[in-house]
């Protein structure tokens, strides 16, 4: 009974995030039917999305670390009840007011959750095989943005609004059931103190993480933010051809968190050197052929897999710099990530707003520029400290002979 529930682990949280990104990120195909139910303006109910954000952001470096210490099981089940309340109340309520407060509570304990699983993968297996594991976690937030938004949007559009909330709840609440029976208890045995938990924040190597994991978002999310429109206005596609390239894009993404787990578990500098120079060459690439339909559409699923690397590498920096208050590091990934989407996104805007939407590339090459300044550097240091924890083990192995 204990294999089966250590093999279900790991497929278990990758469900988990999935729901939980899920139920953040669903409601973006459904923001005109909210407008439409609850009798708002569509940037009023564009808030169901932002509070959620905003709320990550705030909570990311906070909340896990709060609830490091406690049995990590009984955390994940509560965080899943209070998603699963939040869509009922979402589903059942006719008070925007309301919707907005389902909203912003599980906002709370989203970045709970998610580091609390990636936590939990990488401590399942051996140390080396870590990234592979986190990549599997990542896989869910993909699939949460990918398949999640379309599914929500049809059955919102198809049936109603309450109708694809109670889908976030249903996702939830197997979530739930299978975390009930299947994850096994995991005290928080060892677990620093909170003071000593925060005061790895005084360490360079994570100061230096944080900004590239801020610098990193902000290039390829800061795009994203953008490419629908890019596709259409410089591409010319239809809107439906544009649904179906982002969805290219979202599977290419999946496909980028298989290639991370792998590549960071054998040589994770060089994967990281890889992927910001693989950038570049995308970003580059698209000034050339961003008028060209099935050339830019094989572009974007180039841009998928590089993204999927993207945030697999920005949450090995931030892991391996936090190592011993991994919740805490966590956190303070997700809130970075947030932070560096919102700040990309703002930068491009800017550039739109003054040269038109092509622009936006050169939005996201200032923020390559300044993360490159930050990882290639991180890089060599991991490079060196890898080769360093070799030739320890090697001569340990050597004295053991001996």
């Amino acid at each position: 009974m204990q294999n089966k529930r250590n093999a279900l682990l790991v497929p278990i949280l990758t469900l988990g995030v999935f729901g939980i990104l899920n139920t953040e990120m669903g409601v973006i195909g459904m923001i005109p039917l909210i407008a439409e139910t609850f009798g708002v303006s569509v940037p009023t109910a564009g808030w169901t999305v932002t509070i959620f954000a905003i709320g990550i952001a705030i909570c990311g470096p906070v909340t896990p670390m709060l609830f490091s210490r406690f049995n990590r099981k009984h955390v994940m089940l509560i965080s899943l009840g209070v998603f699963i309340a939040s869509s009922v109340i979402g589903m059942l309520t006719t008070d925007f007011w309301v919707l907005l407060v389902s909203r912003a509570v599980p906002a709370v304990f989203h970045p709970v959750y998610v580091s609390m699983a990636f936590t939990v993968a990488a401590a399942s297996v051996p140390k080396n095989q870590g990234p592979k594991a986190v990549a599997r976690i990542f896989i869910g937030v993909s699939a949460g943005m990918v398949l999640g938004v379309p599914a929500a949007g049809f059955i919102a559009s198809e049936w109603s609004y309450a109708a694809a909330m109670g889908f976030f709840a249903v996702v939830n609440i197997a979530v739930f059931i299978l975390t009930l029976l299947f994850v096994p208890s995991m005290p928080a045995d060892g677990v620093k103190t909170y003071g000593e938990q925060v005061r790895i924040l005084r360490r360079r190597e994570l100061q230096l993480a944080v900004a590239a994991v801020i610098l990193t978002n902000g290039t390829t999310f800061g795009f994203f933010s953008f490419l629908a429109d890019y596709l259409k206005t410089e591409t010319g596609l239809t809107y439906s051809v544009v649904s179906f390239v982002l969805f290219l894009y979202g599977a290419a993404n999946i496909v980028g968190n298989v290639l991370a787990g792998k590549w960071l578990a054998q040589a994770p500098a060089r994967t990281i050197r890889w992927t910001t120079a693989g950038l570049a060459a995308y970003l580059a690439l698209i000034g050339v052929v961003g008028g060209t339909a099935i050339p830019m559409a094989i572009a974007v699923i180039l841009f998928g897999i590089l993204t999927g690397l993207s945030s697999n590498n920005s949450q090995y920096l931030i892991s391996r710099a936090a190592h011993d208050a991994p919740e805490f590091g966590n956190g303070l990934f997700l809130s970075a990530a947030n932070t560096g989407t919102a700040a990309g996104t703002a930068l491009c805007g800017v550039f739109i707003a003054e040269w038109g939407i092509a622009a936006s590339v050169a939005g996201a090459l200032v923020c390559l520029a300044l993360s490159a300044a930050v990882l290639l550097p991180a890089a060599s240091r991991i490079e060196r400290s890898l080769e360093s924890e070799r030739a320890s083990a090697h001569d340990g192995c050597a004295y053991a002979v001996d």
